[in-house]
């Protein structure tokens, strides 16, 4: 597969299918004790890259550091204005329905998160592969670490709503 953030869903699943039939464990389960454990750490080399690949965020974590670019999602906490006001409106909401149970807000919420990330990793692809532009990249991955963030905390106050 090419080195960049845009990858075609099928190509990528295809060509882990082909890795895993190449490497997987019980090709080798009559080899040698060495080879076996050579194809348990390919295989697991394999489920490592696909689902690395396979997660918007986690490929770009990759990519960026590739180029020698570290996100420093846990040392670097400077967001833009604009994004920290928003931010700050939808924790707030998310608090106000978490206190008021009212499930229908945090799954709304939840729908907005959900374009807002699409439109962030939309803009990580340009930045990674259209525009090298490498420090926009690793502002976009903390910015999605945040989403993700919040996500869960739905998914944590949705759970004992029954949803």
């Amino acid at each position: 597969m090419p080195v960049r953030y845009a990858v075609d869903p099928a190509r990528l699943e295809a060509g882990y299918r082909e890795l895993q039939s190449q490497v997987h464990p019980d090709r080798f389960a009559s080899a040698t004790e060495a080879d076996r454990r050579a194809a348990m750490q390919w295989a697991a080399a394999a489920n490592e890259a696909y689902r690395t690949l396979r997660d918007p965020v986690d490929r770009a974590r990759y990519l960026l550091g590739l180029k020698g670019f570290d996100t420093e999602e846990e040392t670097n906490t400077s967001m833009p204005a604009d994004f920290l006001m928003q931010q700050m409106e939808w924790r707030e909401a998310a608090s106000d329905a978490r206190a008021t149970r009212n499930a229908a807000a945090l799954e709304a919420l939840r729908r907005d998160l959900a374009v807002e990330q699409r439109e962030m990793v939309k803009q990580l692809e340009r930045a990674l592969d259209a525009d090298a532009n490498y420090e926009a990249g690793c502002s976009l991955v903390r910015k999605l670490r945040f989403l993700a963030k919040l996500d869960e905390e739905i998914d944590e106050a949705l759970e004992p709503l029954g949803h």
